[in-house]
């Protein structure tokens, strides 16, 4: 410990590292040999829980090392939305500061400057889950002691709303389509009738089809890298890969597909036998649904509609948590739970019959 030049304080200590040599750590520029102990304190500290300090790696290194370690177990389209978030907004943020030196202030910081800016809160809250995640590994490898982004607030955005069709209004779509011979109303055929992913759908394959047998085993779904780039992947949750039934038309359907498309492939291609974009599918969806004068939903509503639709028809909750291919019932319950009003009714009214049953007994 000593006081340098300008009244300022430093230390240095001398540290094992992971080539079993010493090596020595200087810190200076501490107002107060106050301030200086009590760093000096953390680090020894850091030293006896074996947390492996380096005064040298910035946020920026670190996020950089993490991401090309962490690449070959996310998805290709994870990976390359870790890289944005990495590179245009969390390394000009923090980059520069010290990985041992983030500190919580740090990050509310960032979230506050950047809803001051206009961030939408949705893209924000994944952008503060990929430092959080960062970071929680550096806890794990013992780099650091605690995850400075763990307890970062973000306002949550509005819960989305799904608006969903009538069936009168999807089969007046799907009519429409069928009456102008559009090439995608196979496509929009199997989404309706299987409550699929769009991804999933358009990541079918005739390999993974039985037609004589109504089943399908849905084994990839197709994503967008950076909107531009295409590429095939495993579903979001292991439960996503599992057999579908199909019905009476959606069999029809990819009948009259492998009629329109001949291949051995993709079920659902553009003419050279490449995937069809997503976006296109979107906009495609969006001019024919203006056509036939219905109101405009998201593609991914088209599987809100399935669901809902098995729900008025009261569906088990439990057939169609399995026909979604929900990890779990309560994800059906959380999404459905606005749309469950009739299973209260069903619940009091058994009630009400056991009573009425056993009064009369």
């Amino acid at each position: 410990m000593a006081g340098g030049r300008r009244g300022r304080w430093a230390f240095a200590v001398d540290l094992p590292s992971l080539d079993g040599h010493r090596r020595t750590m200087r810190r200076s520029g501490f107002a107060t040999r106050t301030a200086a102990q009590a760093a000096l304190g953390k680090v020894l500290e850091y030293e006896r829980t074996g947390i492996v300090t380096d005064d040298k790696q910035t946020v920026a290194g670190y996020l950089t090392t993490w991401l090309h370690d962490k690449a070959s177990t996310l998805k290709p389209t994870t990976t390359a939305r870790y890289h944005d978030y990495i590179r245009k907004d969390l390394v000009p943020a923090l980059g520069a500061i010290r990985l041992d030196a983030l500190r919580h202030q740090h990050i509310a910081l960032f979230i506050d400057n950047q809803l001051t800016a206009g961030r939408g809160p949705v893209t924000l809250r994944r952008c503060v889950a990929t430092l959080s995640s960062a970071l929680t590994d550096a806890v794990r490898h013992r780099r650091l002691a605690l995850n400075p982004a763990r307890y970062a607030l973000v306002p949550r955005p509005p819960k989305y709303e799904p608006t969903c069709w009538s069936p009168s209004e999807a089969a007046r779509f799907l009519r429409y389509c069928h009456d102008h011979d559009d090439p995608l109303t196979e496509l929009f055929e199997v989404i309706i009738g299987t409550g699929l992913h769009k991804g999933e759908a358009l990541a079918l394959r005739w390999n993974d089809i039985n037609l004589d047998d109504h089943v399908a085993f849905i084994r990839y779904t197709l994503s967008n890298i950076n909107n531009t780039t295409p590429v095939l992947t495993t579903p979001k949750t292991k439960s996503s890969r599992a057999w579908i039934g199909l019905s009476d038309r959606v069999v029809a359907a990819l009948r009259h597909q492998r009629l329109r498309q001949p291949g051995d492939d993709l079920v659902f291609h553009r003419l050279d036998g490449r995937p069809l974009r997503p976006e296109y599918v979107l906009r495609h969806f969006h001019q024919l649904t203006d056509a036939a004068g219905l109101p405009r939903i998201r593609v991914h509503d088209l599987r809100h509609f399935a669901a809902t639709t098995m729900l008025n028809s009261r569906v088990p909750l439990a057939v169609i948590s399995r026909a979604m291919r929900h990890s779990a019932l309560s994800t059906t319950t959380e999404v459905y739970g606005h749309l469950l009003r009739h299973v209260a009714h069903d619940a009091a009214d058994v009630i009400t019959h056991a009573l009425n049953e056993a009064d009369v007994a």
